[in-house]
Protein backbone atom coordinates (compact mmCIF):
# COMPACT_ATOMS: atom_id res chain seq x y z
CA UNK A 1 0.00 0.00 0.00
CA UNK A 2 1.55 3.26 -1.14
CA UNK A 3 1.62 6.10 1.43
CA UNK A 4 -0.95 8.57 -0.43
CA UNK A 5 -3.18 5.51 -0.80
CA UNK A 6 -2.47 5.62 3.39
CA UNK A 7 -3.29 8.96 3.93
CA UNK A 8 -6.25 9.14 1.76
CA UNK A 9 -6.97 5.70 3.63
CA UNK A 10 -6.49 8.18 7.29
CA UNK A 11 -8.13 11.68 5.79
CA UNK A 12 -11.23 9.48 5.24
CA UNK A 13 -11.71 7.68 8.92
CA UNK A 14 -10.87 10.69 10.31
CA UNK A 15 -13.56 12.84 8.20
CA UNK A 16 -15.97 9.70 9.18
CA UNK A 17 -14.91 10.69 12.85
CA UNK A 18 -15.59 13.88 13.16
CA UNK A 19 -18.89 13.82 11.11
CA UNK A 20 -20.41 11.87 13.74
CA UNK A 21 -19.09 14.27 16.83
CA UNK A 22 -20.05 17.33 14.92
CA UNK A 23 -23.74 18.21 13.58
CA UNK A 24 -25.91 21.41 13.55
CA UNK A 25 -26.77 20.90 17.66
CA UNK A 26 -23.00 20.71 18.48
CA UNK A 27 -22.39 23.90 21.10
CA UNK A 28 -19.68 25.74 19.56
CA UNK A 29 -21.55 26.39 16.00
CA UNK A 30 -23.83 29.18 15.66
CA UNK A 31 -27.63 28.04 15.45
CA UNK A 32 -28.64 31.36 14.15
CA UNK A 33 -26.69 34.53 12.73
CA UNK A 34 -27.68 37.74 10.18
CA UNK A 35 -26.10 40.11 8.78
CA UNK A 36 -29.18 43.18 8.49
CA UNK A 37 -28.81 47.16 8.19
CA UNK A 38 -31.62 49.64 8.13
CA UNK A 39 -31.07 51.26 4.63
CA UNK A 40 -33.51 53.78 2.78
CA UNK A 41 -35.94 53.86 5.25
CA UNK A 42 -36.42 49.89 5.71
CA UNK A 43 -34.89 46.56 7.18
CA UNK A 44 -32.37 44.73 4.34
CA UNK A 45 -31.32 41.34 5.05
CA UNK A 46 -28.33 40.91 3.42
CA UNK A 47 -27.46 37.02 4.55
CA UNK A 48 -29.02 35.19 7.67
CA UNK A 49 -29.27 31.54 9.30
CA UNK A 50 -31.94 30.53 11.01
CA UNK A 51 -33.43 34.03 11.13
CA UNK A 52 -37.06 34.15 9.86
CA UNK A 53 -37.19 37.95 9.75
CA UNK A 54 -35.56 41.51 11.63
CA UNK A 55 -37.97 44.26 12.29
CA UNK A 56 -37.43 47.69 13.53
CA UNK A 57 -39.25 48.20 16.66
CA UNK A 58 -38.59 51.68 16.87
CA UNK A 59 -34.98 53.88 16.18
CA UNK A 60 -32.31 52.05 16.75
CA UNK A 61 -34.60 48.98 18.05
CA UNK A 62 -34.62 45.79 16.45
CA UNK A 63 -36.10 42.27 17.15
CA UNK A 64 -34.87 38.90 15.54
CA UNK A 65 -37.24 36.60 14.99
CA UNK A 66 -35.85 32.45 14.83
CA UNK A 67 -37.45 30.28 12.03
CA UNK A 68 -36.75 27.10 14.23
CA UNK A 69 -36.87 28.53 18.19
CA UNK A 70 -34.28 27.84 20.22
CA UNK A 71 -34.90 25.29 22.94
CA UNK A 72 -35.00 27.84 25.44
CA UNK A 73 -33.70 31.29 26.21
CA UNK A 74 -30.71 30.24 27.90
CA UNK A 75 -29.04 30.87 24.88
CA UNK A 76 -25.86 33.51 24.37
CA UNK A 77 -26.02 36.30 21.58
CA UNK A 78 -22.96 38.64 20.61
CA UNK A 79 -23.85 41.45 18.08
CA UNK A 80 -21.49 44.20 16.57
CA UNK A 81 -22.82 47.51 14.59
CA UNK A 82 -21.33 49.24 11.88
CA UNK A 83 -20.93 53.04 12.00
CA UNK A 84 -23.26 54.69 9.75
CA UNK A 85 -20.51 57.91 8.93
CA UNK A 86 -17.02 58.16 8.42
CA UNK A 87 -16.39 60.36 10.87
CA UNK A 88 -15.93 57.97 13.71
CA UNK A 89 -19.04 57.79 15.42
CA UNK A 90 -18.86 54.86 16.92
CA UNK A 91 -22.33 52.45 17.24
CA UNK A 92 -22.78 49.31 19.90
CA UNK A 93 -25.22 46.69 20.07
CA UNK A 94 -26.58 46.44 23.16
CA UNK A 95 -29.81 45.26 25.44
CA UNK A 96 -31.17 48.49 27.06
CA UNK A 97 -32.89 47.51 29.59
CA UNK A 98 -35.01 44.35 31.16
CA UNK A 99 -37.72 45.32 28.90
CA UNK A 100 -35.99 43.88 25.92
CA UNK A 101 -36.76 40.71 25.32
CA UNK A 102 -35.09 37.31 24.74
CA UNK A 103 -37.38 34.02 24.31
CA UNK A 104 -37.04 30.94 22.83
CA UNK A 105 -38.49 32.68 19.51
CA UNK A 106 -36.81 35.60 19.12
CA UNK A 107 -34.34 38.28 20.54
CA UNK A 108 -34.48 42.33 20.99
CA UNK A 109 -31.38 43.79 20.60
CA UNK A 110 -30.37 48.07 20.21
CA UNK A 111 -28.11 49.92 18.73
CA UNK A 112 -26.48 52.63 20.45
CA UNK A 113 -23.91 55.56 19.84
CA UNK A 114 -21.27 56.02 22.27
CA UNK A 115 -23.21 58.70 24.09
CA UNK A 116 -26.30 55.73 24.63
CA UNK A 117 -28.94 57.33 22.50
CA UNK A 118 -30.21 54.83 20.31
CA UNK A 119 -29.33 54.65 16.52
CA UNK A 120 -29.70 53.14 13.42
CA UNK A 121 -27.22 51.56 11.50
CA UNK A 122 -26.54 50.00 8.18
CA UNK A 123 -24.78 47.03 9.40
CA UNK A 124 -25.36 44.75 12.14
CA UNK A 125 -24.23 41.18 12.84
CA UNK A 126 -26.02 39.15 15.37
CA UNK A 127 -24.80 35.40 15.95
CA UNK A 128 -26.26 33.07 18.76
CA UNK A 129 -24.94 29.78 19.81
CA UNK A 130 -26.90 27.96 22.16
Amino acid sequence: MSLATRITALASRIGLEVKTKIDATHPGLARAWVCFGYVGSQIVVRSSHNVASVTRTAAGRYRATFATAMPDANYCWTALARSSTNSGQQRVAIVRSSTDQKTAQYVDISCATASLSFSDSTEINLTVFR
